[in-house]
């Protein structure tokens, strides 16, 4: 199986959020611009399958990944017909990040799923597709049938433990929320609500129970799990995070930049903050 080279690229990457007005075209080619090794757009933003697109066109050769496609809401069809799409036009820079399969028999279904991906011609080949995996099993269906892991919502102790499990072959790219704020007040405000919306979703809370959260943290949304799951601070205070993921085994760690300021425009936070965080951490 051919290695993604997320880590040949660069260390660094980026989540895009997707705007109606179409900002996030010119954000897009921003973050390629400032050197970002990669863009990844969220499953929840992906009401159709055309950001995906929309960014790969917008840019010129920087990789852009789905984190995740769900597999509940798009059939492999619908998989097979995007990767077909950007092939013919731009090879080898689609992502193809696969997870959100709900019910019983999760690692079943991803199997499934994994199964019709292989059978098409031409394939979804398992070297250009990634895994949302966070407990044992799934990582290791993410290193023998995918080129490797997106996990979210982790620390830098749980990325050393995902390496042992990939192996030195498989791609490991750490999604992690960061605010680029000194107040710890704000800091955990900023991020509280959405990761308390993820610990109700698939196997987040059971995955922070392997990591040593308490139920009482998880349902709280405590400062604690907020402390150990985000890199906030000043740049320097990111950049170390950052860099114990890395040290862990991270191939790439994937910056989701959360403003402290609510009510500031959609697009402009972000922008100051991709570029205060790529010059600490890009150069």
């Amino acid at each position: 199986m051919t290695r993604l080279d997320l880590g040949d690229l660069g260390p660094i990457g980026a989540t895009l959020d997707v705007r109606a007005d179409g900002g996030h075209l010119a954000d897009a080619a921003m973050l390629e611009e400032l050197g970002y090794a990669s863009i990844w757009i969220a499953g929840g933003q992906l009401e159709t399958l055309d950001p995906l697109r929309d960014v790969v066109r917008a840019t010129r050769t920087i990789p852009v990944g789905s984190a995740i496609i769900p597999g509940w809401k798009y059939t492999p069809e619908d998989v097979i017909a995007l990767r077909r799409d950007i092939e013919a036009t731009d090879p080898g820079r689609l992502i193809t990040g696969l997870g959100g399969m709900h019910g019983e028999r999760p690692l079943r279904a991803m199997n499934a799923f994994l199964d019709a991906l292989d059978a098409a011609a031409p394939a979804v080949p398992a070297g250009a597709r990634m895994l949302s995996a966070l407990g044992p099993r799934m990582l290791e269906l993410a290193r023998d049938r995918a080129a490797g892991a997106v996990p979210l919502l982790v620390t830098p102790e749980y990325t050393a433990r995902a390496r042992e499990i990939l192996g030195g072959e498989a791609t490991l790219a750490v999604m992690e929320y960061v605010v680029l704020d000194g107040d710890p007040g704000r800091a955990r405000d900023a991020v509280r609500e959405n990761i308390g919306f993820l610990t109700k979703v698939g196997g987040y809370a059971q995955n922070l129970r392997r990591m040593g959260f308490a139920d009482d943290d998880i349902a709280a949304t405590s400062d604690r799990l907020l402390d150990g799951l985000v890199a906030w601070g000043d740049a320097d205070a990111v950049a170390a995070r950052v860099t114990r993921h890395l040290d862990a085994g991270a191939d790439q760690v994937v910056l989701t930049v959360q403003p402290t300021d609510a009510g500031a425009d959609a697009g402009a936070a972000p922008r100051a903050q991709w570029r205060a965080l790529a010059e600490a951490l890009i150069g």
